[in-house]
């Protein structure tokens, strides 16, 4: 078996982040995270299409009804009408934390929104682990935390998967379908100590395995549900940030990386920065992504 990496579209994303496989539309959307720009395309790459959003995004999930979104801001939680590109305010979780904002977010098999806020400037804890509900009202799950990266789930939804990139480790929990409560959080696995690699956006497919884009050093690690190593897949720039599966078999992996320097002691890439990527030949496929029950 032979594994292609190839670029999808070559953009040049200044923080490309959250690749979200839309299996109704058969679309793939991302976002650019700090210039407030999402972004959307058929499974080749074709039929790109743009929308502005009124600041730095850190997530997007689509809704169940209509042709819109719920977006994660610097400014809180909106909506977003797809057809028109307007967005409407729902609430601001961290009125009272202005450095913060809003980061890395997934929906859950139950149609509720999980999200993650990062300080700003990714030197204190004080970001927290939110929950929208489809009636809008907003849960904390967890605090403490830098910056919030990775949810995602097992196939069954009863283990929430979920990393502060600068710990070092990503979490499990238990999860509680019914209620949408989290418990008995537990180290999952831990990056290597040795290298300057981050736990950044995962996806996990129908083996239930985790995959996980490991920032500044260009490698996707895929998990054993143990928390084991069980592959990994070296991409062509050093700065990817995000995964997920789609494609019509859901068969291919597309990855997200930044274009912008970081800071100097982290490596810059080459021409292929910033790009989109499709990782096809890896022999496993994912899990359709749900949508906001609102």
């Amino acid at each position: 078996m032979t594994v292609n990496i190839d670029v999808l579209c070559d953009i040049k994303n200044h923080l490309g982040e959250g690749p979200l496989w839309d299996v109704e539309q058969q679309r793939l959307y991302w976002i650019d995270s700090k210039v407030g720009n999402i972004y959307r395309a058929t499974a080749d790459g074709r039929e790109l299409r743009a929308w502005d959003v009124p600041g730095q995004i850190g997530s997007m999930a689509l809704r169940r009804d209509g042709e819109g979104a719920v977006v994660s801001l610097d400014s809180g939680f909106h909506f977003l009408d797809l057809a028109t590109g307007d967005t409407e305010f729902i609430v601001d979780p961290e009125p009272d934390r202005p450095v913060n904002r809003l980061n890395d977010g997934k929906v859950d098999r139950a149609g509720r929104f999980i999200v993650g806020s990062m300080h700003g400037t990714e030197d204190e804890a004080s970001g927290r682990l939110y929950r929208l509900d489809p009636d809008l009202s907003v849960h904390v799950l967890d605090e403490n935390i830098i910056v919030s990266n990775g949810p995602c789930w097992s196939p069954g939804g009863e283990t929430f998967y979920f990393a502060d990139s600068w710990s070092g480790e990503i979490w499990a929990y238990d999860y509680d379908l019914a209620t949408g409560s989290v418990s008995n959080r537990r180290t999952f696995a831990r990056i290597d100590a040795d290298t300057i690699a981050a736990a950044d956006g995962a996806t996990v497919d129908s083996e239930g395995y985790l995959w996980s884009a490991h920032v500044f050093v260009g490698k996707i690690v895929r998990y054993a549900p143990d928390g084991t190593v069980d592959r990994v897949i070296d991409m062509p720039v050093q700065k990817v940030t995000s995964v997920m599966f789609g494609g019509a078999n859901l068969d291919t992996l597309y990855v997200t990386s930044m274009a912008k320097r970081y800071k100097t002691r982290y490596p810059a890439d080459g021409i292929q920065r910033g790009s989109i990527f499709a990782v096809t030949g890896l022999g496993v496929t994912g899990v359709p992504e749900s949508r906001f029950g609102a």
